[in-house]
């Protein structure tokens, strides 16, 4: 028999979400609000975090509007935050938020693209 899943108490959350800024911890999950410049830059994201989802096997509640993604993480088999849900998180940022750097050979969109 595998051990549960440690789950994390409230404190525990707040400390942990201090280095993913944007999320928060809402009614029982880590959630997080993403804005885009319209409904083709939408989708692209959801399609982006459903992918890192499905081949994590961790799956979130996506919330979609023409020009929002809200996104929220909790472990339903543990009943609460466990380390995939900061993993996801991690991981869904780095992808939402990404953009080229200054030594990149990408000159980046010049479209308002996704914001925090």
């Amino acid at each position: 028999m595998t051990d549960p899943e440690k789950t994390y108490s409230a404190a525990e959350i707040a400390t942990r979400l201090k280095a993913l800024p944007g999320w928060r911890f809402e009614n029982g999950a880590l959630a997080r609000s993403y804005q885009t410049d319209g409904w083709p830059t939408t989708l692209m994201l959801v399609n982006a975090l459903g992918f890192i989802a499905e081949a994590a096997d961790h799956h979130p509640d996506l919330a979609v509007s023409w020009g929002s993604v809200s996104v929220r993480l909790n472990t339903h088999s543990a009943k609460g935050i466990t380390d995939k849900d900061f993993e996801l998180a991690r991981r869904f940022e780095a992808a939402a938020m990404w953009r080229p750097g200054s030594g990149d050979p990408f000159r980046g969109t010049t479209k308002k693209w996704v914001t925090g």
